[in-house]
């Protein structure tokens, strides 16, 4: 198995650490609003690589945090009245509800930034003890200068850096030795939450959340970090700044980034109206579609975001979704239960999908390229089964198509519900498959329809439908 480590720009073969083991850790939300589709693609990419892991055999500590303390919620919770602790509680539960919707397995652990403080504060004292940190005035700065890997992830130069004026300082510009250190704590501002530490009552850095709850729930070193690329620069340098000063080895073997998200060709911000939460696209569209779309491009090239994109990709899923389906029905009906030794030949020939999609996997998580393996065992199914095909080659087809799908978090054996609007749009469907007399279209619809739960009444006043 081979990943893209941004650390090196180069593929290379997956060696974990322990035997059997991997330790991964990828950075979580900030818990101000709802999700939006930028925060999910990296939270479906990487839940995707974590299946596949366990697909693999693996036991995957997998450990994703969520940012309950920052300058956003703090503005959030001003402009509501309320306490930063509420904005970031009610977030969290909220990005929950989204990353169920999403079938995103919860993670072996998701710790909170709040309730780490005092490893937090413990890190910043070694760094401080060990000449890699300073305090002036209540805050503490990490010399960046003195850490002579600086700049090994993201490739950068320091003096280029400092020359391009560009500043990694959150406050207190002239209290740095050098304009180019970062803080790893700052005292509080008036209304703000705090906590105690030796050098003032305040708050964290970013960067130091994550190195200090890496450490504690994985350990001093990992085999994978991963997020957005937008977090190489500063936070994942920064990290491994902190980390590998405080612990005295490397931090992570590898580094994984997904590429960015746009938005019909353009990068999503509030003030071009082109922002959408997850929320909200799961008001249109069942939120298996966005999963499904997230994983039609490669994790590292950007993705562009479109209605018709997004249209391709319910397409694409509903081929795979009616697949499962006819093969559901046709076991129902099976009239002989062991397969036939031309089906058992049929079947054993079908493996070399599941070879292509572990092919495609192993070259550094080529979602686009395993997607395209399930779609060719889809068309070999639906071409080798019928009437007569027997209950044990159904069921064995049914169980590697669940098996591949379940990889990249598509659900076949659909029990959630349908979408109000889809359950319309298909009895306007049949509507007008009666009035042009193709009867069989209007029963094949009814079908559809109370196979996913969903019971119609025809009335006078019109069709009437309920869940069952």
């Amino acid at each position: 198995m081979k990943i893209y480590n941004t650390l090196s720009k180069s593929k290379e073969e997956f060696v974990p650490l322990e035997e059997g083991k991997v330790k991964m850790y990828v950075c979580g939300p900030t818990v101000y609003n709802f999700i939006h589709i930028g925060n999910a693609r990296p939270m479906i990419v990487f839940d995707t690589v974590r299946r596949y892991f366990e697909y693999k055999g693996y036991d995957v500590n997998y450990v994703s945090n969520f940012t309950d303390v920052d300058d956003k919620i703090i503005k959030k919770a001003i402009e509501e009245g309320v306490t930063a602790e509420e904005i970031s509680k009610r977030y969290i539960a909220e990005c929950k509800k989204d990353m169920e919707g999403l079938n995103v397995k919860p993670a072996t652990k998701h710790p909170l930034a709040t309730e780490e403080i005092c490893g937090m504060v413990d890190m910043i004292q070694s760094l401080i003890d060990k000449g890699y940190a300073y305090e002036k005035n209540g805050t503490v700065y990490y010399r960046t200068r003195k850490f002579k890997d600086y700049g090994k992830l993201s490739h950068k130069n320091l003096d280029d850096l400092q020359s391009g004026g560009r500043s990694l300082l959150v406050t207190g510009e002239d209290e740095k030795e050098d304009p180019l250190d970062f803080v790893l704590w700052k005292p509080k501002k008036e209304g703000e939450p705090a906590w105690e530490s030796p050098w003032s009552d305040g708050r964290p850095g970013w960067h130091i959340e994550c190195s200090e709850m890496s450490k504690k729930y994985l350990g001093e070193q990992i085999d994978i970090h991963a997020g957005g690329e937008d977090l190489i620069f500063p936070h994942h340098e920064n990290e491994i700044a902190q980390s590998e000063a405080a612990n005295g080895k490397e931090f992570a073997k590898y580094w994984m980034h997904n590429g960015f998200l746009n938005i019909d060709n353009r990068k999503m911000s509030k003030s071009l109206g082109n922002f959408f939460t997850v929320r909200e696209i799961s008001e249109k569209y069942d939120l298996q579609v966005l999963r499904f779309f997230m994983l039609s491009a490669h994790y590292r090239s950007p993705l562009n975001f479109s209605a018709e994109l997004m249209e391709a990709a319910k397409n694409g899923l509903n081929r795979i979704v009616t697949a499962a389906e006819n093969l559901k029905f046709l076991m129902g009906s099976a009239k002989t239960v062991t397969m036939t030794e031309e089906e058992r030949q049929k079947y054993e020939a079908s493996s070399q999908y599941a070879a292509s999609f572990e092919k495609a996997m192993d070259d550094d998580f080529n979602t686009a390229d395993a997607i395209a393996a399930v779609f060719d065992y889809v068309k070999y199914i639906n071409t080798n089964v019928g009437q007569d095909s027997s209950k044990e080659f159904l069921e064995r087809l049914y169980g590697r198509l669940s098996t591949l799908t379940d990889v990249l978090g598509i659900i076949v054996d659909r029990k959630e519900e349908m979408l109000d609007a889809d359950i319309e749009a298909l009895i306007e469907e049949r509507q007008a498959a009666r009035k042009e007399k193709n009867f069989a279209r209007a029963d094949a619809i009814r079908e559809e329809l109370l196979a996913k739960g969903i019971i119609l009444e025809d009335t006078r006043e019109g069709v009437k439908w309920k869940r069952a």
